[in-house]
Order: structure tokens, then C-alpha cells, then sequence
């Protein structure tokens, strides 16, 4: 061997022990193309780790070897000496960086040799049938397809209470021809009302197209869906009315309050499942879901243009009470058949995921009632009677008497079990005055009042004015419900007085769930009927917002939705839906005391005096020279405090002193006219001195 072989054979490293894996036998087969130009391999430290050989010098010791590195002699380098000899075998800078080229340029020849595999070939028959699953998915989701584009049919679409507000719900559907209308509801007031206990919609409309109308439909026995009824009869618009049992027995209880029992024989039961012909234009089935009342249901309303669903309140309880579960199927049905337009519930837009079943209260009404020590108060809707039947088997279970209290709540328990839809022994019952003389423990009261009405049982016994019930510190209160926009005032009142009297209130969130639905279940129903057109009702702008929205996500193009307001009518053909015109809405007022209407000036009159305060204006003054002939008498209330009185009206009877001086010549022979003069310069001196616009009332006589 040459002295230059062996120096070469000095300074190589020693190769490690081969290896019979598949990656060595690899490796010996790359091109060797990372030799030196004297012929020689290049060193393993140099080598690039691009998925070659991990450089042996950087192996980490945790399970790999360690660089195989030898002294001279051709003995292993000791440790402590490897990294010092690294550096030494470096050498200089520029044979580093030539090195490092060639390293480079080696790995750049490795990726370039390595085998690239093309794309699969296409099979022809999974290619097509993969582009036919797609034309059945098109296919199914498409609402075009399912409907007739050539018919010349076309239905309007008008609510008359439901939108932009909660409760009040009515909405009528009509042809060319013929119309029905789709719940008759009440609202409540705000606080601004006075005097006023219920508003009811108004009926200029109905008037309107009364010989047109054929039918009411009823979707549920809640009071925003049926509490104007008697009212509309009253005005006689009396129409067939078609409703499932629970409802319709809920109007007659309404219609015998209003000495209107005679109109029971416009009812019409329905079977749900069931397709009614009203009139010539209307084809209806009621399709029951569940809700927070019993026997709830949605109808499909087919017309020459198209089907159109209106869901009513709704929510997808798959483990109700009675067990009757949303009918889905039905939704399904239609939805395959092709819907036209849908219209529904909005009320929970903002909820997301599921609203919990009724049963899921169960567990916190047991808990609750199994260690309360006193009486035990229950105040909730009164028509959720799945919560009072789940109360009354809990009560029952820990040995306590039912004691019911509220007109409507015994009301309608009554209408449920009459039906045979809750089946409880009479023996469990016992009447108010029977409390006092029994044992705290053995006696579950079940009031209205949850909302803090003033006139409620609850309201009335927070307060110490009910006749049986007076409030004891050992008292438990459940209070299983939420409070409804607007009630909050009235609930924290009611509750103040609540613990003022010592009871304890027990407000768990577990103690209540709503009746309806949140915004999956909103997609559930869009995507099972599938329908073209698309309006949300049933709630305040930003809930109907909401729920185009939801909308939208469920594959709805946005120009298919409307946002609708009370009076919006709108005209729906297979081909397109557009705003038509705008009908007469708004509300009536009533005095649920005696169940009258209250006038429109009458509650403005009231909001007037509430605000601004009267000013009352007796005088009298000479036919011929136009002057007062006495003193006028001037009363103020809630304008100035008493002890002002003089002074206001001494500054009263200047301003008709300069009245008369300036009145117009022939105006005093007609009283009526100058009087609403007088009435305006009254008012713009006090908005001037005081602004406020008080209500003024003048009496002025002229002799």
C-alpha cells in the first residue's frame, strides 16, 4: 500500500457494521456521487440527512449509536477527545464549505433519481357514479323540482299580530276567492297602558274580507293563540272554527265567560293525520309536535299555488310526558312532496343547540319537594300542564295534598282531565279554605302568578290579601317559569314582598325549560320540509333576524326570505314571493274587569295625564265685548304642587285674558272652535314655561 493510502485509509473514519436492512441495501445502491476528486467517499460526518443515513456524528445517544470515530492507530477515539478531533478533521474553512457543495449537490441528484408515481387511472363506472349521486343530491335538495312552475295560483300571506312583538299571534291566507285565519291571539300590555289588561288585534281588516273568510284554523290552546277570540265574535265575525279537542274546549270555557255559549256550534274537532277541506281553496292537516301545552300542532295548508306549513309554537321533545312525540314524519312527507313556503316559530332564534326536554325538570321538582319542611307554593304558566302533572305525581310520592288556586289554572286542569288527557284521583284534591286546618307538610299549593300579575293568586297572597292563603316564614315558593320580556318589573316586586314575609324562593334554572324550540331544531324543520320560500314569525325583529339567518345556513337563498311586519301582505306563486300591499293592523285595548274595549283616545288621554299631568279651564264670557264676566276657574293636577296653585292660576287667567282680547272676530258664536283654540295657546304657553304637553280640558260659556 502507497504512503498515500494510507494516509487516506488514517483519516477516513471507520465504516460502521453493516447492516442487512432493506434501507442499508438502499443506501449501498445510490450513485456515488458525493466522492472527492482524488476518488475517495466522502466522510460520513459531511453527509446530508434528507431521508439518507443519519450523519454519525449527530446521532443523539438516547437508543442510537454513537459516532464511530477512530483514532489514528485505527483504535476508537475516546469520548472526552470526539469533539476536539471533529474540529481537527474539518480542517479549514474553505475545505468546509467545498464539502458542504458537494454534500449539497449529492443530495440534489438523490431527490432528482427518486421515483415519482403518477395519479391512479380513472374508473370510468365510479367516476360516473359518483357524478349521479350528486345530480340525486341536487335532485332532492331543490324545491324547483317538486313544484309547478305553470300553475297560475297564488296565495296571499298576511299576519295581523305575531311580528315584532311576543304574543298576539294572527295571520290570514287567502286566495282570489276565499281566506282563513291562522289563531286569533292577545298580547299583554306594557306599563305605559293604563287601565289596559289585554290587547287583542285589530279587526278592520277581517271586516274587510269578511264574506271571503271560511275558516279559523287553531294550532294551540295558549292565550296568544286563542285569547281574542271571544272579541272577534263579539264584533260578529263569526266564523267555523277548526282545533283539535283541548283547544277548542279552552275557547268554549272562553266563549261561556263572554255569554257567548251559543257560539259553540261553529266548532269543528279535528283528527290530526287528517287532510279537511275549507271552503273550495284549502286543503289542512294538523300535524302535531310538542310545546309547552298539550295536543299542539302545526298545519300544512295546500293550495292550487302550493303547500304552505305554518309550524305554530313548536320544539322537538323526543321524551314528552304524554309521549307523543314531534311528528316528523309528516314534516317529511311534505317536505319530499315540495313546500312553497314555510312559516315559523322564531321565539328562541337565539338558543342555541336543543331545548331540553319537559322530563328534564322531573329531576329537580323530586329533589326540591323531598326536602322542603313547609308548605310547599308551585307557581307556573297555567297551561303548562305536563309541569303540573309531574308536580302533582312528586307531591303525591311524599304524601301532600293538591291545592289549586287561580281561576285559569283550575280552569284548565279541569279541561284536562275532563278530556281524559291527565288522569289523577279526585281524592288528592282539596279546596283552599281546607288548608289552614291541615299539617304543613302534607299540602302542595299550585297558583298562577308567575309573571307578577297584579290581580294573579300569587301576587295577591304575596301582599296578605287573599282570603285561605296567607304567606308563613316555613313557606317554600317554586317559581317554574322565566319571566316573559317586559314582566321583569312585576316578578321582582311580587318576590320582594315574597321574602319580606319570610318565605324562601327557589328559582333553579332546573326548574323550568322552555316550549320552544332553539335554532337546531329551527334546522331540523327547515331541512325536512325543504320548502322554497321562507318567512320567520312569531317574535321581535332581532328574533325573526335570527332565524333568516338560520335560514340561510339550511340552504334558503336569501331573496327567498321576507322579514314581515304586522300589516305587510305578500303574494306567493310558485315563481316568486313579493310584498303585495299593506292592510290596517294594530291593537285594541281592553278592560279585562268587565271585558270591554277601551277607545284608542281614551288610553291616550290616560298616558297623557300620567306623564304631563291636566289642566282644567272653567269660564265665562260676555257675547258682546268678548270679556270675562267672572273669574275663570282654573284646577291643575300633576302639574305644579299645591302650594302653587294660586299662582298658576292667576297666570292662567292672564293667558285667556290675551285670548279673548286676540280672538278672531265671529269665533266666540262657535263654542267647539274656540275651545280647541283656547286649548292650543294653553298648551304652548305651559310647554314654553314648563315642557310638558298636560292634557287641557276648557269649558268656556258664552252669554
Amino acid at each position: 500500500m502507497s504512503d498515500t493510502q494510507n494516509n487516506n485509509t488514517e483519516n477516513r473514519p471507520a465504516p460502521a457494521p453493516r447492516r442487512e436492512s432493506e434501507g442499508q441495501q438502499n443506501r449501498n445502491r445510490r450513485p456515488r456521487s458525493n466522492q472527492n476528486r482524488s476518488g475517495n467517499r466522502q466522510p460520513r460526518e459531511n453527509r446530508e440527512v434528507d431521508g439518507n443515513r443519519q450523519p454519525q456524528e449527530n446521532r443523539e445517544v438516547d437508543g442510537n449509536r454513537q459516532p464511530q470515530e477512530r483514532n489514528v492507530d485505527g483504535n476508537r477515539q475516546p469520548n472526552q477527545n470526539r469533539q476536539s478531533q471533529n474540529r481537527q478533521d474539518s480542517g479549514s474553512s474553505s475545505k468546509s464549505r467545498q464539502s458542504q457543495s458537494r454534500q449539497g449537490s449529492g443530495s440534489s441528484n438523490r431527490n432528482r433519481n427518486r421515483r415519482r408515481h403518477g395519479p391512479a387511472p380513472v374508473d370510468n363506472a365510479l367516476f360516473e357514479c359518483a357524478m349521479r349521486n350528486q345530480e340525486v343530491q341536487k335532485e332532492r335538495l331543490n324545491p324547483q323540482n317538486k313544484l309547478d312552475l305553470t300553475s297560475k295560483g297564488k296565495v296571499r300571506v298576511t299576519p295581523l299580530g305575531g311580528l315584532g312583538e311576543i304574543g298576539g299571534n294572527m295571520m290570514v291566507i287567502e286566495t282570489d276567492n276565499e281566506a282563513i285565519l291562522i289563531d286569533v291571539g292577545m298580547s299583554f300590555p306594557d306599563e305605559t297602558m293604563h287601565g289596559v289588561d289585554i290587547l287583542v288585534p285589530d279587526f278592520t281588516y277581517i271586516k274587510e274580507i269578511k264574506n271571503k273568510i271560511v275558516g279559523v284554523v287553531i294550532t294551540h290552546a295558549h292565550e296568544d293563540h286563542i285569547g281574542a277570540m271571544p272579541y272577534m265574535f263579539k264584533e260578529g265575525l263569526q266564523f267555523p272554527t277548526y282545533g283539535t279537542a283541548m283547544p277548542l274546549a279552552m275557547i268554549g270555557n272562553k266563549f261561556d265567560e263572554h255569554k257567548l255559549t251559543d257560539a259553540r256550534r261553529y266548532f269543528r274537532p279535528i283528527e290530526k293525520r287528517k287532510v279537511y277541506k275549507i271552503g273550495n281553496d284549502f286543503e289542512v292537516e294538523w300535524m302535531h309536535v310538542t310545546h309547552s301545552i298539550l295536543d299542539s300542532s302545526s298545519v300544512a295548508i295546500t293550495t292550487e299555488a302550493g303547500t304552505l306549513i305554518h309550524t305554530g309554537d313548536f320544539k322537538i321533545d323526543h321524551t314528552p310526558i304524554d309521549g307523543y312525540p314531534t311528528d316528523l314524519h309528516r314534516y317529511a312527507h311534505y317536505g319530499e312532496k315540495g313546500v312553497l313556503l314555510m312559516m315559523s316559530d322564531s321565539t328562541n332564534s337565539y338558543n342555541t343547540g336543543i331545548t331540553p326536554s319537559e322530563l328534564s325538570v322531573a329531576p329537580a321538582l323530586d329533589r326540591v319537594m323531598s326536602k322542603a319542611e313547609g308548605r310547599i307554593i308551585l307557581s307556573t304558566f297555567s297551561s303548562n300542564l305536563h309541569r303540573l302533572e309531574q308536580a302533582i305525581n312528586y307531591a303525591v310520592k311524599y304524601g301532600r295534598k293538591i291545592c289549586v288556586i287561580g281561576r285559569s289554572m283550575e280552569r284548565n286542569l279541569e279541561v284536562a282531565m275532563q278530556y281524559k288527557y291527565l288522569e289523577f284521583p279526585k281524592n288528592i284534591f282539596v279546596d283552599a279554605d281546607d288548608v289552614s286546618r291541615m299539617n304543613d307538610k302534607e299540602v302542595l299549593i299550585i297558583t298562577t302568578g308567575s309573571q307578577g300579575e297584579q290581580n294573579s293568586a300569587l301576587f295577591r297572597t304575596a301582599i296578605g290579601e287573599h282570603r285561605h292563603i296567607k304567606i308563613k316564614p316555613s313557606d317554600l315558593v317554586i317559581l317554574s317559569s322565566r319571566a316573559i320580556p317586559g314582566n321583569e318589573g312585576g316578578i321582582s316586586e311580587m318576590t320582594n314582598h315574597l321574602e319580606k314575609a319570610g318565605a324562601r324562593i327557589a328559582r333553579d334554572r332546573d326548574l323550568h325549560v322552555s316550549g320552544h324550540g332553539g335554532i337546531e331544531e329551527q334546522k331540523l324543520l327547515l331541512r325536512l320540509a325543504k320548502p322554497k320560500f321562507f318567512m320567520p314569525i312569531h317574535g321581535e325583529y332581532n328574533h325573526v333576524m335570527r332565524h333568516k339567518e338560520t335560514a340561510m345556513q339550511c340552504g334558503i337563498p336569501e331573496r327567498n326570505i321576507l322579514l314581515m311586519g304586522d300589516g305587510d301582505c305578500i303574494e306567493v306563486t310558485p315563481k316568486y314571493m313579493r310584498k303585495a300591499k299593506s292592510v290596517k293592523s294594530g291593537k285594541t285595548y281592553i278592560d279585562n274587569q268587565n271585558n270591554l274595549m277601551i277607545a284608542d283616545d281614551v288610553v291616550v288621554d290616560r298616558q297623557k295625564m300620567a306623564n304631563d299631568g291636566m289642566v282644567m279651564i272653567i269660564a265665562q264670557v260676555s257675547r258682546g265685548d268678548q270679556k270675562l264676566l267672572a273669574k275663570p276657574r282654573v284646577t291643575s293636577f300633576g302639574i305644579v304642587p299645591d302650594r302653587q296653585d294660586k299662582a298658576f292660576a292667576s297666570e292662567m287667567e292672564d293667558v285667556l285674558e290675551h285670548f279673548l282680547v286676540n280672538l278672531k272676530p265671529g269665533l266666540i258664536e262657535n263654542a267647539k272652535a274656540m275651545e280647541n283654540d283656547l286649548r292650543a295657546v294653553v298648551r304652548k304657553h305651559i310647554y314654553r314655561k314648563m315642557k310638558k304637553y298636560p292634557l287641557i280640558v276648557p269649558n268656556v260659556f258664552v252669554s
